[in-house]
């Protein structure tokens, strides 16, 4: 009877002594997956243990470095994370510290004697260690493998080349929406915007050109404003602003050691065109503009107008109605901003500064933060600039202000304009007339007095009329739906949230 006594007691000290030392485990696992290094801290082994404390403390030193440098220098920031080869260090170090971190784990696991626990404590605590092991280097693996995508992407496309001189006070950057299609001949940019944006307060004005402009001139420097005196025409009416890419393209020994010939002859026209000096270009392709789209999580606009989605107004599978909070994935925003079967070109225009504006507002740096692996993808396929680098900090810094300030739009659309026949003196006139309305209120909203002539970032011959004189455009065959030629902002269309 004392013997059997003996034998129990025996069994339940062991069975403390199996439940102690698995307590001590999962404490000792719970701790490596905090703070790396502290169970072989407490357990003696402090070698390893003060390797990966100090490491540790080192990631929450540059962690908070790197959070007070976003708000005391985000410029800096930037710079240093749109590197491509920082990135590329970044990625491989990301992958050690996680390789490290996992063998933390395991190791913590093995201290903690798992032989001491029992078969079925040391298998549950060797399976935990296991899991946390292995979501460390999973997660670690796809973080190095977004820094390594995002190095290549940066290297791409923030490849530089634009003219990071300021302009009269402003940086003039021309937005390009490009269309190859099925049924055309070459690449045609359908869509010409100039953001012409003050570099030291972003307040903005968009100007918005007409595809199917005619007669579109070219600078004197410019090797086309050889062929073409008097304007890019001819008498079939085929020669149109979107067709000006492909013309620098079919003309590149033209332009001996220029990247992109076409992007290059679409500037030198702009520039003719409107008194504006390009800094940068962006240039999209507007089928993969959805994904771009989709990878911000849709755009949420309040739209006044009707638009049909899949075909005009009598095929169309579905329609985008007019209302408050309308939030469209990237194929609505798609047809929403390409859509004019049944309405007209210059509509058209006003509904891609819409989405344009909606984008604007809703990129902002927690959304791409948060989602920068998807962005990034979507852009490395949609995007080609000459943005370089090194100057991401000052027109992230530009959005953020243009953000929370009007955007003032122009649409250069009949009765303003005649795209057949257009009055190239008034829009430079219109142009530097919206550029100096836009720095007096500047002026004004810091109290000083603004001169009332157009600055010389725009600047026009032989002015015709005043363009801010002109009224709304025609409606069009989509309800609502009108054309504001000249406006402040896009309130008739939409509201971007």
């Amino acid at each position: 009877m004392a013997s059997s006594e003996a034998t129990d007691h025996i069994a339940d000290v062991w069975s403390r002594s199996q439940s102690t030392v698995f307590r001590r485990g999962a404490t000792m696992l719970a701790m490596s997956a905090i703070v790396p290094g502290s169970a072989q801290l407490a357990a003696g082994n402090r070698r390893i243990g003060r390797w990966g404390v100090r490491i540790w403390i080192a990631l929450l030193v540059a962690g908070l470095v790197a959070l007070i440098s976003l708000f005391a220098a985000r410029n800096l920031l930037l710079n240093v994370l749109t590197t491509g080869w920082v990135l590329w260090v970044a990625s491989w170090v990301v992958l050690a510290l996680g390789l490290f971190w996992a063998f933390i784990i395991v190791n913590a696991w093995w201290a903690a004697r798992p032989r001491d626990m029992g078969a079925v404590r040391g298998g549950i605590l060797g399976a935990v260690a296991l899991v946390l092991a292995g979501v460390v280097l999973w997660g670690t693996a796809l973080t190095s493998s977004a820094l390594r995508s995002s190095g290549t992407l940066v290297s791409t496309v923030l490849a530089g080349g634009g003219d990071t001189k300021v302009k009269a006070g402003r940086y003039n950057i021309l937005l390009l929406g490009s269309d190859a299609g099925n049924d055309r001949e070459g690449t045609r940019t359908d869509s010409v915007t100039i953001a012409s944006v003050s570099a030291q307060t972003g307040r903005a004005v968009l100007f918005g050109l007409p595809r199917n402009l005619e007669d579109v001139p070219f600078i004197d420097s410019s090797p086309l404003h050889a062929l073409y005196p008097h304007g890019y025409g001819c008498a079939t009416h085929e020669c149109l602003l979107n067709a000006i890419y492909k013309l620098g393209w079919d003309n590149k020994k033209l332009y001996p050691g220029v990247k992109d010939p076409g992007v290059k002859a679409v500037e030198e026209a702009v520039e003719a065109t409107t008194g504006l000096q390009i800094n940068y270009y962006a240039m999209v392709d507007m089928f993969g503009f959805k994904d771009l789209i989709d990878a911000l999580g849709g755009v949420t606009i309040d739209t006044n107008v009707q638009v049909p989605v899949g075909g005009d107004q009598v095929a169309a599978k579905s329609w985008i109605e007019p209302g408050p909070n309308r939030h469209l994935s990237g194929a609505e925003a798609l047809w929403f901003s390409r859509q004019r079967t049944g309405s007209t070109d210059y509509a058209r225009m006003q509904r891609q500064k819409c989405v344009m504006s909606a984008m604007l507002h809703q990129m902002d740096p927690v959304t791409v933060a948060t989602k920068f692996s998807q962005i990034a993808a979507a852009t490395g396929q949609v995007l080609v600039t000459d943005v370089p680098s090194d100057q991401v900090g000052t027109l992230v810094d530009l959005a953020t202000k243009t953000r929370n300030l009007d955007i003032a739009n122009v649409i250069f659309a009949p009765p303003l304009i005649a795209p057949g026949s257009p009055n190239f003196a008034l829009i430079r006139q219109t142009v530097a007339e919206k550029v100096a309305t836009s720095e007096a209120l500047d002026a004004a909203a810091k109290g000083q007095k603004a001169s009332a002539q157009p600055t010389a970032s725009a600047t026009s011959k032989t002015p015709t009329a005043s363009a801010t004189a002109v009224a709304t455009g025609k409606k069009t065959a989509y309800a609502n739906e009108s054309v504001a030629t000249t406006t402040d902002d896009l309130s008739a269309v939409c509201a971007a949230h």
